[in-house]
């Protein structure tokens, strides 16, 4: 980034106003064309705009500009602030003590056995291991399984209590979300009158009640003949 002020056409309009700066010397410092200068000095570029005095935003300092001032060849330097706030660095992967890290398949074992609910991605960016790992110590094929004991990983200085309620206050979220979405389309039992075995037995029932009247006068007669 060039070292230039922040509101360089404002920082220009008071420049001109209040020093005896070149020009050249303005448009150098403000990163502006000689011509842009010589245009607010006319009032053609920046009418209107209020000047900024770079002495009290601590962007030039008063002997700098009268060390310009003496010399036309000079070129203003901007001065840097007193404080330098860093940058945020940017998240990435937890990184664990060395002296911390034999511990940490004991969290992994606590997070297993107390927060079923939280996902393995969850508890790697949590805790700073591996899914790989976070598997074997699910099922018992980790190289220590064991000598393990299940210990909360805050007490053991893996994580903070913020940290694991944010991840478990997500997790549960995500299972409450779910849930209903499971619920609604699993399996259920089908009413009995559609199962097959049902119709076909009422069916067969209906069937046998009908009473065939051909059959019942057939064998009322025979009986009136023998008599």
């Amino acid at each position: 980034m060039a070292d230039r002020p922040l509101m360089p056409i404002a920082t220009a309009v008071w420049l001109i106003d209040n020093t005896s700066l070149t020009f050249d010397q303005i448009a150098e410092f403000c990163g502006l064309h000689p011509l842009q200068v010589k245009g607010i000095a006319d009032g053609d570029v920046g009418a209107g705009v209020r000047g900024i005095d770079p002495i009290t935003t601590h962007q030039l300092t008063r002997d700098e500009i009268e060390k310009a001032q003496g010399d036309e060849a000079y070129r203003l330097v901007l001065s840097r602030p007193k404080t330098i706030v860093p940058d945020r660095p940017k998240k990435g992967p937890r990184y664990t003590p060395v002296s911390k890290r034999q511990n940490r398949p004991d969290a992994i074992a606590w997070m297993v056995r107390n927060h079923p609910e939280v996902a393995d991605s969850q508890i790697a960016k949590l805790l700073g291991t591996t899914k790989t790992t976070i598997q074997s110590v699910r099922d018992r094929t980790h190289w220590n399984a064991a000598n393990l004991q299940p210990q909360d990983p805050v007490g053991l200085g893996l994580c903070t209590q913020i940290d694991l309620d944010g991840v478990v206050r997500k997790a549960a979220a995500k299972l409450a979300k779910l849930k209903p979405a499971i619920d609604a389309d699993g399996p259920s039992l089908a009413p009995v009158s559609d199962q097959p075995e049902a119709k076909e037995n009422e069916t067969a029932e209906d069937e046998s009640k009908t009473v065939d009247l051909n059959k019942v006068f057939a064998s009322l007669g025979s009986s009136e003949s023998g008599e």
